[in-house]
């Protein structure tokens, strides 16, 4: 095109082409200038007018080189000098046009780019962030399991010492078997269960008669998986408020069943209505169950509380993972 129009306003083939490849292949050096400028340092917002000086310094340096490298190619062709001076204007304004375009779709191009990353450090930020609020939350069970259970130990080694070291070795039971677990998010239910059961032989040691335990799991349900470690908090709870402030026989009921793709637990233990102001408390337990299920999920409907006559509900609903998320995790 540029070889074109010059020839079409007097000059011959040879000299439009000198003149062409002459402006060009300096222009295309400029504009690659500022692309590798763009890359490094890229203005802010409102810094903008930045951007517009450096493309009227290199349009200039641009114009000027290329001026004084035809001149010194033709300084004695009066035609061409004098058609290069009436034209000068244009020129210049195609140059800085041309550098102006490729420095805006440069200038977007990296503020994109720049932006993908910023918002891509933030997600990750945001989840490693989540990560270890999830892991300390796992953590924070043991402790709050163990001080229990030795509790319990220390109560028993006296009266019942028979009972207190069948207890340790429960105790040294469940903790290896849920150490297995600290690095596994989802399990299936029935590993789940199994170590839930661990448990409740501690707890039937420590509150002996007391205790009754009913599990009803649906087929169904029995192979969909949830966040490692979640049921034991919500039986412990229930043991918590069916037996601490009574002194009648309790009975903790767990049921699991599949419901639209989902997995549904209900645990409920009976309660007392004269204090049922317990009731309502988010301990430990169902706090940290309820917290745990909103950083994975993003839900908070996701634990729901009922209390009817002297019963006590608790119900976890758990979305079912991606199954190949769910593998790399288990």
């Amino acid at each position: 095109m540029h070889q074109l129009a010059l020839y079409q306003i007097g000059l011959n083939w040879f000299e439009a082409l000198t003149d062409s490849l002459v402006s060009n292949s300096l222009l295309i050096y400029v504009s690659m200038l500022m692309f590798t400028i763009l890359r490094f340092y890229l203005p802010r917002s409102n810094n903008v007018l930045n951007l517009f000086i450096w493309i009227i310094l290199l349009t200039t340096g641009w114009f000027f080189v290329s001026d004084k490298l035809l001149d010194l190619i033709y300084k004695n062709n009066t035609h061409y000098q004098l058609l290069v001076n009436n034209t000068w204007p244009i020129r210049f304004a195609i140059g800085f046009l041309i550098n102006g375009c490729i420095s805006l779709v440069g200038y977007a191009y990296f503020n994109w780019q720049e932006r993908a990353e910023t918002e891509k450090k933030k997600t990750e930020a945001e989840q490693l962030s989540k990560e270890a609020e999830l892991y300390k939350l796992r953590q924070q069970l043991q402790p709050h399991f163990l001080f229990n259970a030795l509790n319990s130990i220390n109560a028993l080694i006296g009266s019942r010492p028979a009972e207190a070291r069948e207890m340790v070795q429960q105790l040294s039971d469940f903790l290896r078997t849920t150490l297995r677990k600290e690095e596994q998010q989802w399990i299936k239910l029935e590993d789940e269960i199994h170590s839930l059961q661990l448990y409740l032989d501690i707890e039937k040691v420590r509150f002996g008669h007391r205790l009754s335990t009913q599990l009803e799991l649906d087929t169904d349900a029995w192979k969909m998986q949830l966040p490692a470690l979640l049921l034991q908090p919500l039986v412990e709870n229930a043991i918590k408020f069916g037996l601490y402030d009574t002194t009648e026989d309790s009975r903790i009921y767990l049921l699991a069943k599949a419901e639209a793709g989902q997995l549904v637990i209900t645990v409920e233990n009976p309660f007392d209505p004269s204090t049922a102001a317990a009731q309502k408390g988010t301990g430990f337990g169902l706090s940290s169950v309820q917290r745990r299920l909103y950083l994975m999920f993003g839900r908070n409907d996701l634990l729901q509380t009922t209390a009817k006559e002297n019963i006590f509900s608790t119900t976890v609903i758990i979305p079912q993972p991606i199954v190949s998320d769910a593998s790399r995790n288990v």
